[in-house]
């Protein structure tokens, strides 16, 4: 980059990492004996994955590796690129080993956006060593990364920079950038809290901070002016993403967990994040039933009443609906006996053949099906003691004993429970009586 261009250079790119001791955070990879940190003193170049939110650092890792390397670094987004780019890639690298005998790093921004053909085009060429692949992606790349390409890679888990990291790089960035401007407290925790433990988002927020200082001929900046100045960010949420199904997975751990403030807390994250209410009211209803179940079913009206009410209202008033809810979920008595019984059904039905309804079972609206034996002998509970025909069979013939469902001693499954206990004794009763 000339002079000219770093001059005009976001500062993001202007205060990019020159060198492996410039890079703040990834200390799990970086630090002394770590893997990273390893590979770089060991001079041996391999294929790996950067997996990671945005702004933690994969892009810079992947040209200080070019340079450490003295390798030619070529770049493709999978966004904007496909096989055409690729091959292009591959003739470079042929070109550069012929010349030089320099190896080449084919960086894939976003390699998860690459469909399984795009993904094998480069395959041949980083086992043969022409191109050595590193890929940065988003996503988990057990589920977006093609099994032999993950074989030829290792992957490395890049994570978002901490409070202190980000404060370590704010510094940095009004040090180098901003050096007649200050910052009071409270406009630093707001500027390190928006930027949500991405770098380059701080440094983004930090640059429109600079202009509007020089607009409004500011020198020294407090939360009031950043709240002025900076539109609402949202916070780190990848609708669909990986953080996406981790925090809907902690609220309904922390939901079926019985901790109520945990779960208010992830759900006002996701709700912070941009999810869309009615999903989260749709994933409510199904806690009430897969956690709570029987031991407490006035859980799952509450879910739907609540679903229901932030369909008359809307947002935000609708929301608080919504929280109470998850607050009444989070304390109510817990079960999943009916979640259990469910699945073991399903799981037996789907490995079993297709068993005849008996006949006292089955219906008889006509006389052909009287006379063939439809209906007969079936006992009407109703005209029974205590309207339950002890000793009955409901299942076909042959049919091993199951017992599916097994409440839990906790809510109303107590007393449930112990209904099912005395009528399973009467059932062993009158079975006692035939024999």
């Amino acid at each position: 980059m000339t002079a000219e261009n770093q001059l005009h250079a976001p500062l993001a790119e202007r205060l990019r990492p020159r060198t492996l001791a410039e890079v703040i955070g990834q200390a799990h990879l970086l630090g002394p004996g770590k893997p990273l940190a390893m590979a770089f003193q060991s001079g041996q170049l391999h294929s790996m994955i950067l997996w990671g939110p945005p702004g933690v650092g994969k892009t810079t890792l992947a040209r200080l590796m070019a340079d450490a390397f003295a390798a030619d670094f070529i770049a493709i987004s999978a966004v904007f690129s496909g096989i055409k780019e690729i091959r292009e890639a591959v003739a470079r690298a042929e070109v550069t080993r012929a010349r030089s005998g320099r190896r080449t790093i084919l960086f894939v921004d976003e390699v998860h956006r690459f469909n399984k053909a795009q993904q094998d085009a480069f395959l041949p060429y980083v086992e043969g060593g022409l191109l050595t692949f590193v890929g940065a992606t988003t996503e988990n790349p057990s589920f977006e990364v093609n099994s032999a390409l993950l074989s030829r890679a290792s992957v490395y888990v890049l994570h978002p920079l901490s409070a202190d990291e980000m404060a370590q790089l704010f510094e940095r960035a009004c040090r180098q950038a901003l050096p007649g401007l200050s910052f009071d407290d409270d406009a630093r925790l707001r500027l390190i809290g928006l930027a949500d433990g991405d770098a380059r988002r701080l440094l983004n927020l930090i640059e429109q901070i600079g202009t509007a200082t020089q607009t409004a001929g500011v020198e020294r900046v407090d939360g009031a002016f950043v709240d002025q100045t900076l539109a609402q960010n949202l916070r780190r949420f990848d609708k669909g993403g990986d953080a996406f199904h981790d925090q809907i997975s902690a609220l309904h751990k922390a939901v079926r967990g019985s901790s109520p403030d945990a779960a208010l807390y992830w759900f006002c994250r996701m709700l912070d994040g941009g999810a869309d209410p009615r999903y989260l009211a749709r994933r409510i209803v199904r806690m009430a039933w897969e956690d709570v179940g029987l031991a407490d079913p006035r859980a799952a009206r509450i879910a739907l009443d609540a679903a229901e009410t932030f369909e008359r209202l809307g947002s935000p008033e609708g929301e608080l609906a919504l929280a109470e809810a998850v607050l009444y979920l989070a304390m109510a008595a817990k079960s999943n006996a009916g979640y259990l019984a469910y699945n073991a059904a399903r799981s037996f039905i789907g490995g079993d053949g297709s068993r005849p309804v008996p006949f006292h079972l089955r219906n008889a609206p006509t006389r052909l099906m009287k006379s063939l034996g439809y209906g007969k002998d079936y006992r009407y509970a109703h005209d029974e003691a205590d309207a339950y025909a002890a000793g009955e069979a409901y299942f076909p013939e042959g049919m091993p004993a199951v017992e599916w469902y097994r409440p839990v001693a906790r809510g109303l499954e107590i007393r449930i429970g112990e209904k099912l206990a005395h009528l399973r004794e009467l059932d062993r009763q009158a079975r006692q009586k035939k024999d």
